[in-house]
């Protein structure tokens, strides 16, 4: 069964250690390494309020930062499972509560935060491959934006699920498999 590897990244470890003491700078470093696979796995479990859950997963990091003891692998294992435990705790609440839709019309009048043209390109690439995994079972969905996007490995990820490192390996291979079938089924010129 071929592995699954987290991206490669610049070893965060003395960013974790520097934010947990306070430095404003490597905590910068951190929110900018790890915001945007926190949303795109987000956007996994919460669609559209996954900005919003994210706030809310970043202060509850701040709260607790100068509790953290560990090393760039259990931040971001720790990170992941604040964002899934505050995704959880949002879907319950709005089970019970459900949402108010806002017009269309009302939306109009508002102003885009980014350059258009980049959202645009975002959009079309993220946008694609997010819909993509999200058409996978909930469980490789899960296990492929933890191992590829967030980049733990295995055990990490399997801490953050509550699942066996195997169970988490075999879904991520799975999903990476039915993704590669859906890619060769769109052509080869198919673009995410």
């Amino acid at each position: 069964m071929t592995e699954v590897h987290p991206r490669a990244t610049t070893d965060l470890s003395a960013a974790v250690t520097a934010a947990a003491r306070g430095d404003e700078a490597a905590f910068g470093r951190l929110y900018v390494e790890l915001q945007p696979g926190l949303l795109r796995y987000l956007r996994l479990l919460v669609g559209g309020d996954a900005e919003d859950v994210a706030s809310e997963t970043w202060l509850h990091i701040v709260r607790d930062l100068h509790t953290f003891r560990g090393d760039e692998a259990g931040f971001r294992r720790w990170a992941a499972t604040i964002a899934r435990h505050r995704a959880m705790d949002h879907l319950r609440h709005h089970q019970r509560r459900p949402s108010q839709p806002v017009p269309v019309e009302d939306l109009v009048e508002l102003p885009g935060l980014e350059d258009t043209a980049f959202a645009a390109e975002q959009a079309i690439t993220t946008g694609g491959a997010l819909a993509m995994i999200a058409s996978l079972p909930p469980d490789q969905a899960e296990a492929v934006l933890l191992r590829a996007v967030m980049g733990l490995d295995a055990r990490s990820a399997a801490q953050v699920l509550g699942k066996r490192s195997g169970a988490v390996r075999m879904a991520a291979h799975r999903g990476l498999r039915r993704l590669a079938e859906l890619l060769g089924e769109a052509g080869p010129g198919a673009r995410l």
